[in-house]
């Protein structure tokens, strides 16, 4: 919200100086921006006056002019053709600094000399454009500074208003806050209207037919308008505002929004079908053009402004093209409404309008305000446009919206605040922007009456930090907060999610974030069965796009599409994981449920690509070591890779499922050829996918200590002739059950098939690593240990030592 100064100064007294009203503004939560100087360091441009205009001896668009500068006379070359003898301009003289830094000085322009420049309204930053140099008024004195003696020297204040603050939205909004800062009383204007004998009631009538969304619909109508340029006074207060003058009338309905705070709009009453104004919602499809120009497709939410046939405007957002103010208007219907803020909020979103108008009604206009700012209004184009005011009001408010009641307990005004203070006090502070206070026979609970124009006070809360605003933040004492600091572990889900992510980049992969959305088809990239209730999906009422219109039951395909963009860019050596939620339908359909899934993808080189390096492929073997350091990690023990029943995005001959007392959580593998082909993907990808969720009831909390042992290992080597069934997990599954007792850790080193072993056979070699924490073991102790492990084994297994 831009305001200035002056503007400020018209509705309430203060003494602050601009920057002491920025401070004190910011203090009372309306922070500003930015303050800037109109006019300011262009004291060196002056009025003067032309006492001789000739044409250039050298030039046929210049013009060489005699200037009096208010002591003496110089000679000024211009490039205009709107100037003559005898007007009064605004001379630049040498040395001056223009808005835009642009420096003048003495110079010589086709061999005349000029000793400065005229200047035109856009160089001096008092329009966007102009059509030649600035013409003053007759009457000023030549020598003075322009901006003084055109009272144009103002400070602009831009302040940045967050959206819970729509009556600060306008100039005595504003000054409202400055009023019960000085403890001044707050002016306002009061609109002086003759009306003519002429009744409104007999040109037009008004239907609201949707109260929820226009509680109230006002109009006025002013006739024998004459359509012209705006006064100098009124253009130049627009423009510090920084809107635009159009015409006369548009520019009143803009300044009486600027001022008030309540958007209105201007019709051309002869354009409306039969002197009717309907407030109804429009027809699915229908189709309108706003003044910009621009078409839209409007849909049944859409609040509509209509005449007897037609819509005529978008209501709180923007005019219709066919019912604007034209050149040759003379009879306007003045509108002045209240309508509900969500509406207009999703109707300026739909159609992509952000206007002056949309941003108050959006955030809440004051309904409260509409006879106030419809009787400014139609005084100020009766005024400027020369037109006569009909008397009588149209004023439709079927509903009239109770006041809010707030009740307010002083005693918890000190306890939350800390600061000494009484009613009283508290009473004064919120009079002091316009509230109604009630204090009744108690002297501790206060009754306010929130006004209209306050939307946001609902709460006792809220109240309560009015009357810290008012009573000054800087003047709250600073107390730092007691307490103590428990010192405890994060939860154990926390705990799990981090291990595994620090795990993951451990293990050399990178994190990738995608949406958690994606496009309907892509779970059948991974041949999902129909039945499977990953092919459920949870639908997104508002999509980005087409390739977002579902969330997420499976991390994969999200993974894929990255690999496939990463592999379209040359960066073929990929090892990716995302650790984010999918979101899966449950039996009702209702709602859903968010499992914290593990996906991680792998391919290229096993090894950075160098002299050094061998020149490996990353296989199942490696994607299954990172399954096993992470289980490590998380302390999940006892897990078996489980080749039966392979994931169908999965090569059926290349991957597994890792189960937990026969439960499976994850699965991991070569991606089928036929997905890598549909993600048009042309090389080995190898996948692990853990179900978090069910992974962290299995979890241990840390890993304990495990002293050093003083005294020395034993080691024992032995190949054992297995049949080829005999998988490496039963080899280690029994050994574990034997329990021995001074086994330390055990290892699979060797695996040989052909020459020299039966077919059907093969010979798989164990290292056994013994060592007793108390003492050194005695070869007799470890060949007894040693032999009852092998016994076990040939027994349960049909192992033969070879």
């Amino acid at each position: 919200m831009i305001v200035t100064y002056n503007w400020l100064k018209e509705f309430v007294d203060f003494d602050y100086t601009a920057q002491e009203l920025c401070d004190r503004l910011t203090m009372a939560g309306l922070e500003v921006d930015a303050l800037e100087e109109i006019g300011g360091g262009l004291d060196s441009v002056i009025v003067a006056r032309l006492d001789a205009v000739e044409k250039h001896p050298d030039a046929d668009r210049l013009t060489v002019c005699q200037v009096h500068n208010g002591s003496d006379l110089v000679q000024v070359v211009c490039g205009a053709t709107n100037h003559k003898t005898g007007d009064l301009v605004a001379l630049a003289q040498p040395g001056s600094v223009l808005p835009g830094n642009f420096k003048i000085k003495k110079s010589k322009i086709r061999g005349q000399v000029s000793m400065g420049m005229l200047c035109s309204e856009k160089e001096l930053a008092l329009a966007d454009d102009s059509a030649g140099i600035m013409i003053l008024p007759p009457g000023l004195q030549p020598g003075l500074p322009v901006f003084d003696a055109l009272r144009l020297k103002d400070y602009q204040i831009e302040i940045g208003l967050t959206p819970n603050r729509p009556d600060c939205l306008s100039v005595v909004g504003v000054a409202r806050e400055v009023a019960a800062m000085s403890g001044n009383p707050l002016k306002l204007p009061t609109p002086q209207i003759n009306p003519s004998s002429e009744s409104i009631e007999a040109q037009v009538t008004v239907t609201i037919e949707d109260a929820e969304y226009c509680p109230r619909y006002a109009a006025r109508m002013i006739k024998g308008v004459k359509i012209g340029p705006s006064p100098d006074w009124l253009v130049r207060r627009l423009e510090a505002v920084g809107m635009r003058s159009i015409n006369n009338i548009v520019d009143v309905t803009n300044y009486v929004m600027m001022e008030l705070g309540h958007p209105l709009h201007a019709f051309d009453f002869r354009l409306l079908q039969g002197g009717q104004i309907v407030v109804q919602r429009a027809q699915e499809g229908q189709k309108f053009t706003t003044l910009d120009d621009q078409e839209h497709t409007l849909v049944a939410e859409d609040l509509m402004i209509c005449d007897g046939q037609r819509p005529v405007a978008m209501a709180g957002v923007m005019g219709g093209q066919n019912s604007e103010v034209q050149d040759d208007t003379e009879t306007i219907l003045l509108e002045a409404a209240y309508f509900k803020p969500t509406v207009i909020r999703r109707t300026s979103k739909r159609h992509g309008l952000h206007t002056e108008s949309s941003h108050r009604f959006e955030r809440g206009a004051d309904i409260d305000m509409i006879p106030v700012a419809l009787d400014r209004a139609a005084s100020l184009m009766a005024e400027l446009g020369q037109g006569t005011v009909l008397s009588g009001v149209i004023d439709n408010y079927p509903q009239p919206l109770e006041a809010v009641v707030v009740s307010l307990d002083v005693a918890r005004v000190v306890a939350l605040l800390d600061i000494p203070i009484d009613s009283e006090t508290v009473q004064v502070l919120l009079e002091s922007i316009g509230l109604r206070v009630d204090a009744g026979d108690s002297t501790s609970r206060l009754q306010v009456t929130v006004p209209s124009f306050r939307p946001d006070l609902e709460r006792e809360v809220d109240l309560i930090e009015e009357v810290a605003r008012l009573y000054g933040y800087d003047r709250i004492p600073v107390t730092m907060p007691v307490g103590t600091v428990d010192a405890s572990l994060p939860p154990l889900r926390q705990q799990v999610q981090k291990k595994l992510r620090d795990a993951m980049v451990a293990c050399g992969f990178s994190e990738a974030l995608n949406y958690s959305f994606y496009a309907a088809d892509a779970i059948d990239k991974l041949r999902i069965a129909a039945d499977d209730p990953r092919a459920e999906h949870v639908k997104i009422l508002n999509p980005l796009s087409e390739d977002q219109v579902v969330m997420r039951t499976s991390l994969v395909p999200s993974l894929l599409e990255t690999v496939a963009r990463n592999l379209a860019y040359r960066s073929i050596d990929l090892r990716l994981f995302e650790l984010r939620p999918v979101f899966l339908l449950r039996d009702n359909g209702d709602s859903c449920e968010e499992r914290l899934t593990l996906t991680a993808v792998a391919c290229g080189r096993r090894y950075p690509e160098g002299w050094a390096q061998p020149a490996g492929q990353i296989d199942f073997y490696d994607l299954k070591g990172v399954a096993e350091q992470l289980l490590e990690t998380v302390q999940v023990t006892t897990v078996e890779f489980s080749s039966d029943q392979p994931e169908p995005y999965l090569h059926p001959g290349k991957s597994c499922r890792l189960l937990q007392s026969g439960k499976c959580f994850g699965t991991l593998g070569e991606v089928h050829p036929q997905v890598l082909a549909a993600f048009d993907i042309d090389q080995p990808v190898y996948l692990l996918e853990i179900d978090v969720e069910s992974l962290i009831p299995l979890a241990g909390e840390y890993q304990k200590f495990k002293p050093l042992s003083r005294f020395p290992d034993v080691i024992r080597d032995s190949a054992l002739l297995l049949d080829e069934s005999v998988t490496a997990a039963q080899v280690l599954e029994i050994i574990a059950r034997t329990k021995l007792k001074y086994i330390e850790n055990v290892v699979l080193f060797d695996l040989y098939t052909g020459k020299g072993i039966p077919q059907g056979k093969k010979s798989l070699a164990v290292r056994v690593r013994y060592r007793d924490m108390e003492k050194t073991l005695t070869e007799e102790e470890v060949v007894k240990a040693h032999n009852k492990l092998i016994n076990s084994l040939c027994h349960q297994l049909g192992a033969e030592i070879r």
